[in-house]
């Protein structure tokens, strides 16, 4: 028991609460996020569970520290003079992307945990500060706010399972999805036969994630110009 507890003190003394969310994420990474746990991740760093339980209490305190972990990797910085909102909050949900690329699994952690550490606190306070500068107020800002963590995450899960994959050109599959469209009566489904080829083709990752980004900034401009022109506050 004492060689027990010498040993808890000394993986204590080696790990801090940011190596272990860090290991946590390459479990992540390796395995889902369904199989990170104390026990497993105490196996894969090579340590005894009491020593992660000394960081983090519980499974539910160690999601969050992965959340706060992701966090810490964004850079939420970027400060520009009044009225340049559109490219500070663009900047800011390009770093989002570019941290849950690295790790996709762990990607819904952001949208879904309610964070309070300095990380994430400066994340949110440089997103909603981005949102008031817009126009929108305190409420709104929240709504646009949790709908563009939810869509940015939404981009990196997709992309994962297969909406953006890696491998380029035509597959077996691919083909066979093309066929089918092609194949559609052209007075019944006009649109789907002219799009076969699209429907049935991947975007290339970096063009999924741009053309995903634009789209949502563009829905955040126009909502702040009509809330402008409607005389909102």
């Amino acid at each position: 028991m004492a060689q027990r507890r010498r040993t808890d003190a000394a993986d204590r003394a080696t790990l801090t609460p940011g190596a272990v969310a860090e290991g946590a994420l390459a479990l992540a990474d390796s395995a889902g996020l369904e199989a990170v746990t104390i026990r497993r991740l105490a196996h894969e760093l090579g340590v005894t569970p009491m020593a992660l339980y000394w960081h983090f209490r519980s499974k539910d305190e160690l999601l969050d520290g992965m959340a706060d972990r992701l966090h810490e990797k964004i850079d939420a910085e970027v400060r520009r003079p009044a009225g340049a909102w559109r490219p500070r909050l663009r900047a800011l949900l390009e770093s989002m992307v570019a941290v849950l690329r690295t790790h996709p699994r762990a990607a819904p952690l952001v949208a879904s945990r309610r964070t309070t550490s300095e990380s994430g606190l400066r994340t949110t306070e440089a997103m909603l500060g981005d949102l008031r500068e817009a126009g929108f107020s305190p409420t709104e800002a929240t709504q646009v706010a949790r709908h563009a963590l939810s869509t940015v995450t939404d981009l990196v899960v997709r992309a994962r399972e297969g909406a953006a994959p890696d491998e380029p050109g035509e597959t077996d599959e691919r083909r066979r999805v093309r066929g089918f469209l092609e194949s559609l009566p052209p007075a019944r489904y006009p649109r789907l036969v002219e799009a076969a080829a699209p429907l049935s083709a991947c975007d290339d990752p970096n063009s999924h994630y741009a053309f995903g980004l634009d789209l949502l900034m563009s829905g955040v401009e126009a909502m702040a110009e009509r809330r402008s022109r409607s005389g909102g506050a």
